[in-house]
């Protein structure tokens, strides 16, 4: 519990910082809609069809906040995601960190609980959150996703990911793999996958994921084709 505090507060606190770095008359807004084909997760398709998406954020002096919402997947449904963050630069070299709260009002699916069917509860503010940091050179980006509260049954904070990825004006290709820290051989633990991605331009991109290394049949064995659009709103 003491530890969620701590995460809430560290998250309220960066937030507060992106409003009064600068007066509020410099801050930046942004906001954006999208759509895809499928919600595509670290390799994973998880709804099984199109998916809805939306974010909105205020930025300033290199700090962000803000909220990401999609239509969700077929297990935990309509996701809304609490975030805040500050990124840099030094020449070529590029760092950031942030704090991301992952949450779903009304889950659709089922499991398993002292040998009956239940409902997965709603996953609410601070229940599930990851720090990330990352740090670049050039087109090279590496970040790395690391459970620091699983406060609800259906997540770990045994779980992290870790990307490696190439960015180029038109190109990208990213490697990620799942980690779970206990070693669960039969979970998500040493999962992995490639993304190659075409942009078209700043608002359609076009990806194929496979997952290339899988655990005892865990993953489905089938590349995935994402299409991606995202508009900004004016």
């Amino acid at each position: 519990m003491k530890m969620k505090q701590k995460l809430i507060a560290s998250a309220v606190a960066l937030s507060a910082m992106v409003g009064f770095a600068v007066p509020a008359a410099h801050a930046d807004v942004a906001a954006t809609v999208g759509a895809s084909n499928m919600y595509y997760w670290r390799g994973f398709d998880l709804l099984g069809g199109a998916a809805l998406i939306a974010d909105v954020n205020v930025s300033s002096n290199g700090f962000v906040a803000g909220v990401w919402t999609s239509s969700g997947d077929d297990t935990l449904g309509t996701e809304y995601d609490l975030y805040a963050g500050y990124s840099g630069a030094a020449g070529e070299f590029t760092y950031g960190v942030s704090v991301v709260s992952y949450n779903y009002a009304n889950p659709k699916g089922l499991y398993f609980k002292d040998e009956s069917l239940v409902k997965w509860e709603p996953v609410d503010p601070g229940d599930y959150v990851e720090v990330i940091p990352t740090v670049g050179y050039g087109p090279f980006k590496l970040t790395y996703y690391d459970a620091v509260n699983a406060d609800h049954d259906y997540f770990s904070e045994d779980y992290s990911y870790v990307t490696a990825e190439l960015n180029f004006e038109k190109f990208g290709i990213k490697y990620g793999q799942h980690m779970m820290k206990d070693g669960d051989s039969e979970g998500m633990d040493g999962i992995s996958h490639i993304d190659i991605t075409y942009k078209y331009n700043s608002k359609l991109s076009f990806t194929l994921g496979k997952i290339i290394e899988d655990n005892d049949g865990y993953a489905a064995d089938k590349a995935n084709f994402v299409v991606n659009l995202t508009l900004p709103i004016e």
